[in-house]
Order: structure tokens, then C-alpha cells, then sequence
């Protein structure tokens, strides 16, 4: 392994027995001190999403969703769902009467599905976890009592995020102190938050979703406009579940998502369709951003039209993954020419944190925990210190869209952990961080390790783009010349403003009995083990 000393990156990290990766450094410790505690795989990524909970508040939180894939050692791996369902009186009339047409605001009370986080941790935690909550909250309960520093990229996504956080007093009095947003190295504390936590520990999933928390948060949503009763919350604790994963092949080894309502399968799909070409290292640039935007484009496509609770699409992965479907959408890719996207027969209908981690035992864990946008809704129940995250925004009001919002319905999650499998075994927890991002991140991410040979770290640290919403969006690290040739295939090219995404992983090499792990630059994060 060779390493560029002279360019300003970092290399991957390298331990032997056990290793968390995680976006804030702050969660990487908790979850690390958990693992030389004794603790398993499970335990140290609840502890670390806790922390991340509160010292990544815009990015995570306790009013979200969760999704994980779990491959306990030797065994088979297990895809858990998280995610939260739609009041029970969330019809698309009773929307509609409201006054929402089109889409559902970010701020709406309506973008507020019942959190799955809590149920999701529980249930993890009852079915696989070794130490009490009491100890993997510690860290977490500690920040938000006493404070935590802020750091640099949060400050910096913080302060983007000042003014929308600001239009809801509840908000502004917990994440504007003094009237503005926290800059790199000021002190911020929830005490209220830490009382959450404190209930969850106490009282498992129910000191979360039931009682006085439960009731306050129903209330204030209510109070709001929300369709949010007590009972929908109620049911919360119980909403988390096991479900099998799905995959695909690639590079000779097996890419295992969770099934939909995640996005996860369209990952899969733009993998199979760059399998379909050869992109190894012969490939320019250009032709491999070409290639990818392309399948980015068929997959999301797709993704917008049909995927959705899974009652409603059901059989859509198997359809979706098949030669026939993979095939017709691959030979709709023009080398020379960016295409509009097309469905395959069907008809047309008119923020987040990621950690990895693996134990002494080689129990392996992907995790990710979202409250969507930066900052969720924006709204915060005033009396239990809970930020609602906004998901249920990505429920369509068009009747009869296989995601069109109805009672206790889960919309369609951008938010998906990966696990690398060979020959049965889980070889890389990853994740991409970046909402609409992630499923694009994946494929790009496990197509510079398995088709270019990059680390973990190079691979994550490249330039990035993402064909989404009508343009190509690159980074800055793409030279004048790619930019050139891609504008001449027909992309719109948009240079953003910040980063696309973060990522973490961990790679088990059997063979030389060492783990290596990548935190993303982009981010504040990194990888540790022992």
C-alpha cells in the first residue's frame, strides 16, 4: 500500500482487532471507548449515534429515522427498518383540505412521520446489544448537560441554516443562542435532550413514544396544524422491524441494501447497469462521470416514479434487478450524448449521519440515523427538547403514486447503510452520507474501490458527482478539461457550493487479520480502532 504523503489528504486508518468510522470525532471516541469497554459492535454504534445526535444536531437526531444492516459473525446479514410511519389520519383529502398541493414543505407539521429512530435503537439494542443504554448514553447524556465544542463543517452547515432554523421560536431558542448560529469551537448544550435520553435508558422505546414525552410531542404537532395523535405515537415504539436485504453483484463480491421504502435498491440498479461496461482503469474521467450520470439518471428516474412503502411496490426490486430490465435500460446509454431518463414499460406519472463499525468478535454493523433536510422540519416541541425531522415531505400528493401519503404509510427513505459480502461473509460495512445523494454515492464509492483499486480514504476522497434534477453536479477537484468534454455530451454542469456527501467504511482483510477504515474529509469525522 503506497500513500501520497506530500498531498494534504490522509491515509485509511489500520487496527487489528476492532474499529469504528463515524462523521464527528466526537462519536467516533464514544463508540471507541465502548469497544475497549467491552462492549460489541452494536453497542459502540449506538453509543456513537447518540453523541452524533447531539453534537451533529442539523445532520441527526432522536426525532428521526433509522435504517442498519447487521451481519453478526458467520451469520447471515440482517436488514432492519426504522423508519416512521404517517398518522393514522394522514389521508391525501385531508391534506388537500388543508390547502397542500404538489408537495409537502419542509416546515409542515405534515413533513413529520411518527420518529423510528428510538423503536429502531431499542430494538437493535434488545435483540443484539450487551451493555444497558445507561452506559452507551453516557457520552452522549454528558455533551448535552454540560455542552460539547462545535466543529468546523458543522459550523459551517449550521450557519447556512441560521435564518430557516430561526422562523420557529422553539428552534431559534435552542440552536440560535445569543441570536445566531454556534461558530467552530463555541459551546452548545441541550439539557432537555439529555432528559430524553435519560427516559430511553430508563424506560427503553416507551419512555420515548409514551407517557408525558409521547403526549407533548403529539400535542405541540397538533398545535401546528399535525394530524399527530397520542395513539400514532404510542404504536412508534413497536414500528421498527427485521426485514431481508436485497443485492446484487459486482466486482465479484455481493452488495447487500435494505429494501425499499429505501432508496437502497437504486444503488443496486446503477450498479448493474456500470456492470454492463467496463470501468476499470482504462476509462477516462470523462467517460466514467458520463457513465455514471447516465445510470444515475435511469435509476432515480425510476426510483421517483415507483419505489415506496413496501405494501405498495411490492416485487419492484426482483422487476428492477432482472436481465431484461437492467438490459433495456443499459443499451439507452450514448457514450457521446446525455439522454433524458425513460422508464423501462411503465407508465409516466406527471441531511443525515452514517458510522461503520466492527468488533473484536467480527460483528460488523452499517448504520445510518437522518432527520432528512438540515435541521429536519425546523420544529421543536418546547417541552421535551425533541427536533421533528421532516421525511414525510417525500410523500407525493398525486393520486394513486405508489408514494402518495395515507394512514401509517412510510414514505420513501433516502437514507441507506451498505455491507460488501464474499462468498457469504460481510467484508465492508459503508455508507454515503447526502440525502438524494446516497444511492449515487454507493455505486461510485464501491466502483473506485472494486473497479479502480483504490483505499478506502482515496476512494472517498475523489472528486465527486451527481446527476440529479436536471443538472450534472460536479466538484471543484474535476478539472477544466472532463468539465469541458462532459458539456460537450450535453450536461449541464453546476459546480456546487459545498461538498457532496460524507461516507465512512470498514474493510475486513481476512487474509492479513487487519481492519482498514476511511472517515470522509469532508466532514469532521474519522476512523479509530485498536
Amino acid at each position: 500500500m503506497t500513500f501520497d504523503f506530500f498531498s494534504a489528504r490522509r491515509p485509511s486508518t489500520l487496527a487489528s482487532e476492532a474499529m469504528i468510522a463515524t462523521s464527528h470525532p466526537l462519536s467516533t471516541a464514544a463508540g471507541l471507548e465502548v469497544l475497549t469497554d467491552g462492549g460489541n459492535a452494536v453497542d459502540a454504534a449506538i453509543a456513537a449515534v447518540a453523541v452524533q445526535c447531539v453534537v451533529d444536531p442539523l445532520m441527526t437526531g432522536i426525532g428521526g429515522d433509522c435504517f442498519a444492516l447487521y451481519a453478526p459473525k458467520g451469520g447471515k446479514v440482517k436488514a432492519l427498518n426504522g423508519s416512521g410511519r404517517a398518522p393514522a389520519a394522514a389521508t391525501l383529502e385531508a391534506l388537500k383540505a388543508a390547502g397542500l398541493e404538489g408537495e409537502i414543505p419542509q416546515t409542515s407539521p405534515h413533513s413529520v412521520t411518527v420518529p423510528g429512530a428510538i423503536s429502531a435503537w431499542c430494538l437493535l439494542h434488545a435483540d443484539h446489544g450487551s451493555l444497558p443504554l445507561d452506559r452507551l448514553f453516557a457520552r452522549a447524556i454528558g455533551y448535552a448537560e454540560n455542552g460539547y465544542p462545535v466543529t468546523p463543517r458543522v459550523a459551517m452547515d449550521w450557519s447556512a441554516h441560521a435564518a430557516l432554523i430561526g422562523s420557529d421560536p422553539h428552534a431559534a431558542k435552542v440552536f440560535l443562542p445569543n441570536g445566531k448560529a454556534p461558530v467552530a469551537g463555541e459551546r452548545h448544550a441541550q439539557p432537555l435532550l439529555a432528559g430524553r435520553l435519560k427516559e430511553i435508558a430508563s424506560k427503553g422505546a416507551a419512555g420515548f413514544y409514551e407517557g408525558e414525552t409521547g403526549s407533548n410531542m403529539a400535542a405541540h404537532l397538533r398545535s401546528l396544524g399535525g394530524l399527530h395523535t397520542e395513539e400514532d405515537f404510542s404504536e412508534g415504539s413497536t414500528q421498527a422491524h427485521w426485514v431481508e436485504p436485497i443485492s446484487t453483484s459486482y466486482g465479484g463480491y455481493d452488495v447487500l441494501e435494505c429494501p425499499p421504502n429505501g432508496q437502497g435498491l437504486v444503488a443496486l440498479v446503477i450498479l448493474r447497469l456500470l456492470s454492463k461496461f467496463d470501468m476499470g482503469q482504462g476509462l477516462s474521467e470523462a467517460d466514467r462521470i458520463h457513465l455514471h450520470a447516465e445510470a444515475t439518471k435511469l435509476a432515480y428516474h425510476h426510483r421517483d416514479v415507483l419505489l415506496a412503502d413496501p405494501a405498495t411496490c411490492e416485487g419492484l426490486a426482483e422487476t428492477l434487478l432482472s436481465d431484461r430490465v437492467i438490459d433495456t435500460l443499459a443499451a439507452r446509454i450514448r457514450m457521446d450524448r446525455a439522454l433524458p431518463p425513460t422508464l423501462w414499460d411503465e407508465p409516466e406519472h406527471k441531511d443525515t449521519i452514517y458510522l461503520s463499525v466492527v468488533d473484536a468478535q467480527g460483528n460488523a454493523i452499517s448504520f445510518i440515523n437522518s432527520i432528512f433536510h438540515g435541521f429536519g422540519s425546523t420544529r421543536v416541541d418546547p417541552k421535551t427538547g425533541v427536533l421533528f425531522h421532516s421525511r414525510g415531505s417525500s410523500f407525493r400528493l398525486i393520486e394513486g403514486h405508489p408514494n402518495v401519503i395515507a394512514p401509517k404509510k412510510r414514505p420513501m427513505h433516502t437514507i441507506i447503510p451498505g455491507m460488501l459480502c464474499k462468498d457469504g461473509a460481510a467484508v465492508m460495512p459503508f455508507g454515503v452520507m447526502g440525502g438524494h445523494y446516497q444511492a449515487s454515492g454507493h455505486a461510485a464509492f464501491l466502483s473506485g474501490v472494486l473497479d479502480l483499486g483504490l483505499d478506502l480514504q482515496a476512494a472517498m476522497d475523489a472528486p465527486r458527482s451527481f446527476a440529479f434534477d436536471g443538472e450534472l453536479q460536479i466538484e471543484p477537484g474535476i478539472g477544466e478539461t472532463t468539465r469541458a468534454d462532459l458539456a460537450t455530451r450535453g450536461h449541464k454542469l453546476k459546480l456546487v457550493a459545498s461538498p457532496l456527501g460524507g461516507s465512512q467504511a470498514i474493510r475486513i482483510d481476512t487474509q492479513n487479520g487487519v481492519l482498514i477504515g476511511g472517515s470522509d474529509s469532508r466532514k469532521d469525522g474519522m476512523a479509530l480502532g485498536v
